[in-house]
């Protein structure tokens, strides 16, 4: 018996992210339905035998748990609360589970349009890029009532490998809005360290090297560095990503809590410079062509 024998799900999204994330549930036994605005990627999953539905409330329908891996919080809300969306096709008991980065006061109207409808809502945003995605090794932060947390646990752990119950609904988007701020600042730091070290004559190579295992080591130090020495951009987490994520948290920081970041500010507008210049669609390490630029 596979991980996930018997499980019906309706996965909602098949973008880079979402894709790979619907098959690995497939692998693992699920009773899968998809839905995407893609009709080619549709056939694709038809081609591999895996259900197909017109609409989001198709997919729903029949589903015990309802996963949405969409673009952002305006994606989100049509899919959910659109004409034929997810809330027209779900049953008593359903679960639905966003996985995508969604606003935080967005994410509450949704989880309450959902329990109206009869359902329960789980926030599980992810981290990992299209690697952790495909090799199922996401972080998954979870907002959710411990109920349904334990309900739908064994779907995260054919996703994730490191999957935290943060707290309840909410607790997950906040917890991944910290994670892109983490993310954009450092990729900021990375990009302004190499650039001056570069500028000065240094190997970005060899300074990467010296740099591993001290305090400055990082996970975007690595894998990200790499990518600017390499300067290789295909993207695994797009700067328009990045860019949204972070305005995201500055959104709910400021406008909510009456809390400053500067940090994340500059780091914003560093990612609008980069998107000006056309370079939107590229990894968000990409951000150390604004230096080169400059």
């Amino acid at each position: 018996m596979t991980a996930l024998s018997g499980e019906n799900i309706a996965f909602i999204g098949l973008g880079l992210m979402g894709r790979p994330m619907a098959l690995n549930l497939e692998k693992a036994g699920a009773v899968l339905t998809v839905n995407t605005r893609n009709p080619e990627t549709l056939n694709a999953f038809e081609d591999q035998g895996i259900a197909t539905a017109g609409t989001p409330a198709d997919a729903a329908a029949d589903a015990d748990i309802v996963i949405i891996c969409v673009a952002d919080t305006d994606a989100l809300e049509n899919v959910l609360l659109g004409e034929d969306g997810i809330v027209d096709g779900i049953e008593e008991g359903t679960i639905v589970v966003d996985m995508g980065t969604t606003a935080i006061e967005a994410t509450r109207r949704f989880a309450e349009a959902v329990e109206d409808a009869g359902g329960s809502w789980i926030d599980a945003p992810i981290s990992g890029g299209t690697v952790g995605a495909e090799n199922g090794t996401l972080s998954i932060m979870v907002g959710a009532d411990e109920q349904d947390f334990a309900r739908v646990r064994r779907v995260f752990d054919v996703l994730g490998s490191r999957v935290t119950h943060v707290g309840d609904v909410g607790a997950g988007q906040i917890a991944k809005a910290a994670n892109q701020m983490i993310v954009g600042i450092t990729i900021g730091a990375v990009s302004e360290a190499f650039s001056m070290a570069d500028e000065a004559g240094v190997d970005m190579a060899k300074l990467r090297t010296a740099l591993t295992g001290g305090f400055a080591d990082s996970t975007i130090l690595q894998k990200h560095g790499e990518r600017m020495i390499e300067q290789n951009f295909e993207p695994g987490g797009k700067a328009v990503t990045q860019r949204k994520d972070l305005y995201q948290a500055l959104e709910f920081s400021e406008g909510e809590l009456g809390l400053e970041l500067p940090f994340s500010r500059l780091a914003l507008e560093l990612y609008d410079e980069l998107i000006a210049m056309g370079d939107g669609n590229l990894d968000h390490s990409a951000l150390i062509k604004v230096y080169e630029e400059d």
